[in-house]
């Protein structure tokens, strides 16, 4: 497909910041659509990112989508569930099979997965450029129009500059875009801290991801606590697995937790012959914040639209975050493809509001609610009570896997789905 080069004294088309699964995704969809796209990546690939590395299988019908191939030929393990312990009970759920979604979930390194992710776009036609740090937007004094970015390129950090007609934001949560308009994030709605480490672990092959649901803080042996949060156990199948927990801004415990500290309490009390110990360690703790539930708004002002994590979308019932960059950079890319069809003026912006109100209507009553669970299971006897008497009930616990994960068929699903539909479409949106 021929390339359409910017015009009217612009570098590009579209501008997209930040390479990870938002901005890389967006690439791929715009330059398809034969958008001249400039990619801006702050690090240089192969790089690392705090994650779980595990998707469920609405990430992995993101990638189908992009047309990724996600085959274990392909390099992915895939996984047939979920495992939840607490409470003394351990449950195997599998996947549901549904018509929307795949019946499998997938692991892979976020080390591999953004470069792959990078490379596809650079495939489609995107032109990536490595160790370009942005920091700020370029704006026009008078309508306060969004006209490109500009900040720091390579080692020396030399000053740059690029200038587009539409600037798409997916530099993660540290949202210097946004920031830099004066776009604050939203203390109505809950943040997260996860923290991860690989151990090399003879649990490296599992056909379930594995989540424990009752997370204890025994930095304090007099004193232990119930937090509000979750562990995880994720069997990478290369001889190790990444280990971590997430804890949510709903609780007291916030902000004034050495998580560090909190994951090495947590792994000691798991048995030894799964290995996570110092020992085993391959590699240091990380940790990185999770903005969930829709928290820094609007989603579009002035020629600049917030992807992914810079608009908070983290799922607030189980913290993941890859699957909804990748589902709103569809549907940025949507949006920005119709707009720049158009003149510039009112028939283009009609068209870019179109972004905000499809992330409303497709996540925004789904994602109220799951804030409204993150204030609920602050409460360590309202998490105490809820795992006691969930958990032995498998038909509640499958339930509540197809909502916390999001997994329901919204048309022609079963009573389970007809209930979360209904739950989605009645909350009011965010």
């Amino acid at each position: 497909m021929a390339r359409r080069a910017g015009s009217g004294g612009s570098d590009a088309d579209v501008i997209v910041v930040g390479a990870g699964p938002a901005g890389s995704t967006a690439a791929a969809y715009l330059a398809r659509a034969g958008l001249d796209v400039l990619l801006l990546e702050k690090s240089t690939f192969p790089r690392e990112k705090v994650c779980g590395d595990g998707l469920t299988p609405r990430g992995v019908k993101q990638l189908i989508d992009l047309g990724i191939d996600t085959s274990v030929e392909a390099g992915w393990l895939h996984n047939r569930g979920l495992r939840v312990v607490g409470g003394g009970v351990t449950i195997e759920l599998p996947w549901p099979d549904l018509a929307s979604f795949p019946p499998y979930g997938a692991v892979r390194t976020r080390l591999d997965f953004d470069e792959m992710l990078a490379r596809h776009a650079e495939k489609a036609g995107a032109r990536l450029h490595e160790q370009n740090t942005v920091t700020e937007a370029i704006t026009d004094e008078r309508s306060g129009r969004v006209l490109g970015v500009k900040g720091k390129h390579g080692p020396d950090k030399q000053p740059m500059q690029y200038r587009a007609p539409l600037t798409l934001a997916c530099d993660g949560v540290s949202a210097r875009l946004a920031l830099s308009l004066g776009m604050d994030k939203r203390a109505d709605r809950p943040m997260g801290v996860a923290v991860r480490r690989y151990y090399t672990s003879p649990r490296t092959h599992d056909d379930f991801l594995e989540s424990h649901l009752e997370l204890w803080d025994h930095t304090i042996p007099e004193q232990p606590r119930l937090l509000p949060g979750y562990g995880w156990i994720f069997g990478m199948g290369d001889g190790t697995s990444n280990v971590g927990l997430g804890i949510l801004s709903t609780s007291t415990a916030y902000g004034k937790t050495d998580y560090r500290a909190l994951l090495r309490s947590w792994l000691d009390s798991t048995p030894p012959e799964w290995g996570f110990r110092e020992g085993n360690a391959a590699g240091k703790i990380a940790g990185a914040a999770l903005p969930m539930g829709f928290n820094r708004t609007p989603h579009y002002r002035n020629g600049l639209l917030l992807v992914g994590d810079a608009g908070g979308m983290v799922n607030s019932f189980n913290g993941e975050g890859i699957a909804y960059a990748m589902q709103s950079a569809r549907f940025a890319a949507e949006c920005t493809v119709q707009a720049l069809a158009r003149p510039e003026g009112l028939a283009r912006e009609h068209a870019l509001r179109r972004y905000p109100a499809a992330l409303r209507q497709e996540l925004g009553g789904y994602f109220r609610l799951g804030n409204g669970f993150s204030r609920l299971i602050a409460h360590p006897a309202v998490m105490r009570a809820a795992t006691r008497h969930g958990l032995p009930r498998p038909t509640l616990m499958r339930f509540l896997l197809k909502l916390l994960a999001n997994l329901y068929d919204s048309r022609e699903g079963d009573a389970m789905d007809r209930v979360i539909t209904a739950m989605t479409r009645l909350t009011p949106s965010v």
